[in-house]
């Protein structure tokens, strides 16, 4: 993994429980953190295995090793939101993660 393959900013965000201005509870999307990240489609076997179980719109995200990312958050890249499906500790080295997440449909 070369470092300047990670040339996308992109956003993890987790989902918390706020108050709102009129002191009521609501759940709302707040940021993580903001890393650098390599992005790709997925292609290959990669996407055949994907398409078989209805998750074409899979994309594959690189970043340096960032501890306490879990499943329940979700990425925020170029305006659009991907809940994030696996997380993948490379050889379990701790330098770098590859996460696989889903564009979110806001169609309903």
């Amino acid at each position: 993994m070369e470092i300047a393959s990670l040339n996308k900013r992109i956003t993890l965000q987790e989902l918390k429980l706020t108050v709102n201005e009129n002191g009521f509870e609501v759940e709302e999307w707040i940021p993580f953190k903001t890393v650098w990240a390599g992005v790709s489609n997925l292609h290959g076997r990669e996407y055949f295995d994907a398409a078989a179980i209805q998750m074409e719109n899979t994309v594959k995200f690189t970043i340096r090793y960032l501890p306490g990312i879990d499943t329940a958050m979700r990425i925020k890249f170029k305006d659009k939101n991907y809940n994030i499906t696996s997380i993948d500790n490379i050889k379990y080295r701790n330098r770098f993660m590859e996460i696989k997440a889903m564009e979110v449909d806001l169609s309903g």
